[in-house]
């Protein structure tokens, strides 16, 4: 980071056209994906997400804290989600054994059903948006170059 009074470093043409691609590609693909999941299913993008995160857990549970940031979002924003969710029966809220305070997320099975429906038209949204146009060498640099920076951004800080 720079410090108070230094001149930013400037993005040079190469840099803003990574980081606009970046931006628009990574919206245009979020939009995309939302859309055929709402279109075909119902669900939104954010609650598919939910829903995988809380199906890939032994018992189908999370602490609402844990949940926020798997999903790398606010508690504030995960608890609305969740509420909106719990109204249309995909999940419910539970209080956490041994601890009377501590709320956790968890998967009904009509919230597994519709995981269960929706996730084969996710993934082909992913396969032919994605990972489809990418070689096997881009994959694995997109994953190293993402992976760096979830660990950077978890390092430093929300």
């Amino acid at each position: 980071m720079r410090q108070s009074g230094e001149e930013p470093r400037w993005l040079n043409g190469d840099e803003m056209r990574a980081w606009r691609s970046y931006v628009v590609g990574a919206a245009l693909l979020d939009e995309r994906l939302h859309r055929e999941l709402q279109d075909n299913h119902g669900l939104s993008l954010t609650d598919y997400t939910v829903l995988v995160v809380l199906s890939e857990e032994p018992d189908h549970r999370m602490r609402m804290s844990q949940l926020a940031d798997k999903v790398a979002s606010s508690k504030s924003r995960v608890s609305h989600q969740i509420a909106r969710m719990e109204a249309a029966g995909l999940v419910r809220r539970v209080t956490c054994p041994g601890d009377g305070r501590g709320v956790l997320a968890e998967l009904t099975e009509e919230g597994q059903r519709r995981l269960t429906e929706a996730a084969p038209t996710h993934v082909d949204g992913v396969r032919s948006h994605l990972i489809d146009l990418l070689s096997e060498s881009e994959q694995t640099t997109l994953a190293s170059i993402f992976g760096r920076i979830i660990e950077h951004l978890q390092a430093t800080g929300r």
